[in-house]
């Protein structure tokens, strides 16, 4: 490269530079100027916790907020989504953020001033609700995220889409075959996407320490459901009987080879596990059907294949060994939550230059799903773990998530303001 090319990348670059620096000064300044009105809104939202498609409350809240800034809203999205649309001053990308409101049927033990008292019947089973996943946190990190950009409109190089999301973790309906993120996907949220952001806090991580992971970062969710038949008798006469108990505990153990012996674990790992079996009312009587259900989770749609397969496999052939039959249903949930390789790449100095080289860790993949990965299938995506954890706590022992203890670090609420400001402003800029 000569000394005439050089110089013309230099006099383009600089300002580029130079202008971006003083975006990201003003994205800090506003980020710590909304950090109290970020608290305040979590804590609201954590004291009135809604399920999911239930959020009117916390989706009413959000449209007031977005409308405040002067953005296009629509309301009533996938039942209780909220959209809200920001033009910037310059033509660009639309890029789009996204934050999820429900909680969960969990009762609170955490003694804080604003605690969920909220009760609910779920499954026929008295529970509180509580945010214990910490989608509050995310509600109302995006709203401060909605005031920084809004605050910084006429130098925007196109246009940001925040989405605000309802059931990301599903419904009490088992017959509804659509929520959350897939239905705000069939509606066409995605349509006009370039790219989307979105974070999850993490309570076992540290305050100050953003994750992440390129390709396959969390995994897909199937539900597993496999119902085995055989002949009831009486426990006295078991010779009369085709047991189904003893031919479902066959199956489980069967079950355990698949990750063992069937899947390339040293490439990648993946999980089946019984999460309940049910079967027979009386310690003398061999009943005539057991039920199983269970959860599978993977990382790509070749591994994903090549266990539902040992799954009805294994299951049909050892009950039919035993005189029973196995009826299995495999229903697919989630897909792999997958961060677009070259987006992340893309965006990673960015989240450096919020949280510091040091600060930024690449995680293992993450056994947990995440709905996320719905508009991750439409449009390039990058999702990001955020540190909720006490800087001084025990990442073994701190309350996980979906448990009556979780909690979470306030001061780490600010840095998720900014990591998703910035990646939204740098991403308008290079595209």
């Amino acid at each position: 490269m000569n000394k005439i090319t050089l110089t013309i990348l230099f006099l383009f670059s600089f300002p580029l530079a130079h202008a971006q620096s003083g975006l990201q000064d003003r994205i800090n300044k506003n980020a710590m100027a909304v950090e109290q009105q970020v608290i305040e809104w979590r804590r609201d939202f954590h004291e009135h916790p809604e399920l999911g498609n239930e959020e009117t409350r916390t989706a009413g809240i959000v449209a007031d907020h977005l409308k405040s800034l002067g953005m296009d809203v629509t309301e009533g999205l996938a039942v209780t989504g909220v959209v809200g649309v920001l033009k910037g001053g310059q033509a660009g990308p639309t890029v789009t953020i996204r934050a999820d409101m429900d909680a969960l049927p969990v009762t609170e033990r955490n003694d804080l001033p604003f605690k969920s008292q909220v009760t609910t019947n779920y499954n026929g089973q008295e529970s509180g609700v509580m945010h214990a996943c910490g989608h509050d946190s995310h509600v109302a990190i995006l709203m401060g995220v909605a005031e920084v950009l809004a605050g910084m409109k006429d130098d925007l190089k196109g246009t940001v889409k925040f989405i605000f999301q309802p059931a990301e973790e599903g419904l009490e309906d088992k017959t509804v075959e659509s929520w959350g993120a897939k239905q705000l996907v069939e509606e066409g949220v995605m349509d006009d996407v370039d790219a989307i952001f979105g974070l999850h806090i993490n309570s076992q991580t540290p305050v100050g320490v953003i994750k992440y992971k390129p390709g396959p970062s969390m995994a897909a969710v199937d539900n597993l459901e496999i119902q085995v038949k055989g002949r009831q008798a009486h426990g006295a006469y078991p010779w009369s009987s085709i047991d189904p108990i003893v031919t479902s505990s066959q199956i489980v153990m069967g079950l355990q080879t698949i990750v063992s012996r069937n899947v390339k674990i040293i490439e990648i790992p993946a999980i089946v596990t019984i999460g309940a079996i049910h079967g027979g009312v009386r310690h003398n009587i061999i009943p005539e059907e057991v039920e199983m259900i269970g959860t599978i989770r993977t990382y790509s749609e070749a591994q994903q294949t090549l266990i539902h397969r040992r799954i009805r496999e294994i299951g049909e052939n050892i009950a039919e060994s035993a005189g029973a039959t196995a009826e299995i249903n495999i229903k697919k949930m989630y897909p792999v939550t997958f961060n677009d390789p070259e987006l992340t790449a893309m965006m990673l100095p960015s989240l450096e230059k919020v949280a510091g080289k040091d600060n930024v860790w690449l995680h293992d993949p993450v056994t947990g799903a995440e709905d996320f990965s719905f508009y991750q299938k439409e449009k390039p995506g990058l999702f990001i773990f955020l540190g909720g954890m006490p800087a001084d706590a025990d990442p073994e022992t701190a309350p996980s998530h979906h448990t009556p203890d979780f909690y979470l670090d306030e001061s780490g609420f600010v840095l998720g303001v900014r990591a998703l400001s910035q990646l939204a402003v740098d991403y308008m800029g290079m595209n």
